[in-house]
């Protein structure tokens, strides 16, 4: 078998500088979904926002099935240009308040999944990562006019008790976010995910408030001021598009309301708990709370079917 880590070129930097070591990675790969453009949208947002310095790549070329997902390509006339090379790229990134992690984003392979994993799992204990924190997005039948519920798991007890909203059990399509933080916790790594709930309806459209929905739980999760400001007037802009449409279709009006009386019949009366909150109970101050704004959490029956997860 390859060593794993024949997968990854490191860019010329100096790998054992202080500034890369014990920082925290924040996963988000582009999967077989990506409800409301989750993925897409928080990589815009942070690798435009954040000052990002490309730290490792990985040779996707032995990883991709070009057959089953083909790259795009530009024609121009009469010559073909513009190439989109699928990537699997490490980057290093600081926040508002100049504080770095590392992010590793781009295309989910298709291939040597054990391989991949491996290889992250060596980059994880050659940085020394302190948490490792993954994110997707899964299409539920729930309405836009309530806060997005969430799915936490993972194994940092302190960062996922209280905050789903759906905890079923259930036989799931794996992906390889699923995998790397299995094998984390068998490694005795600290890993934790969140699984933001999207509407079904408004799932293959760009959601804007999913992706802000995203950046909240990781940034309270990893302590980060992470940017949300224009996806915020994205999302306004787009809440009022989709009042008018929904109030000029009465089928699509009626099914946003059987919705919400289903949603609203199973909201629980005890309040989740807030990441921003810290376990002596003491609200954080000021500060804190600018820099990570608090989750809405609802309540969503822990029935139906199971729903599942851009370079």
């Amino acid at each position: 078998m390859l060593d794993p880590q024949t997968l990854i070129r490191f860019e010329d930097l100096d790998l054992d500088a202080l500034e890369l070591q014990g920082l925290d990675l924040l996963i988000g790969l582009r999967g077989h979904a990506d409800a409301g453009h989750a993925l897409a949208q928080v990589r815009s947002e942070l690798l435009d926002s954040l000052d990002p310095q490309l730290i490792a790549s990985f040779d996707t070329d032995q990883l991709v099935n070009y057959r089953e997902r083909r790259p795009q390509i530009s024609f121009l006339g009469d010559h073909f240009a513009a190439y989109q090379a699928p990537r699997l790229e490490l980057y290093r990134l600081t926040d508002g308040l100049e504080r770095d992690f590392l992010f590793l984003t781009g295309t989910e392979p298709d291939l040597a999944w054990e391989r991949v994993t491996a290889a992250i799992i060596a980059l994880v204990d050659a940085f020394n990562v302190r948490l490792i924190v993954s994110f997707d997005a899964v299409p539920m039948p729930v309405p836009h006019t309530r806060p997005l519920g969430v799915t936490a798991h993972g194994n940092r007890k302190d960062l996922i008790d209280g905050i789903s909203t759906w905890t079923p059990t259930a036989e799931l399509p794996a992906s390889l976010a699923s995998l790397i933080e299995v094998r984390l916790i068998e490694a005795g790594r600290d890993a934790v995910g969140y699984s933001i709930h999207v509407p079904h309806y408004l799932s293959e459209a760009e959601y804007p408030q999913v992706a802000v929905g995203v950046l909240e739980y990781v940034g309270a999760a990893m302590e980060l001021g992470l940017p949300t400001d224009r996806l915020r007037e994205a999302g306004r802009n787009l809440e009022s598009q989709i009042a008018e449409q929904v109030a000029a279709t009465p089928d699509v009006a009626r099914m946003v309301e059987n919705f919400e009386e289903r949603f609203d019949q199973h909201v629980p009366d005890v309040e989740r708990r807030s990441l921003l909150v810290t376990p002596d109970a003491e609200v954080p101050d000021g500060d804190e709370l600018a820099l990570a704004v608090e989750a809405f959490l609802s309540g969503f029956p822990e029935q139906g079917g199971a729903a599942a997860k851009d370079s």
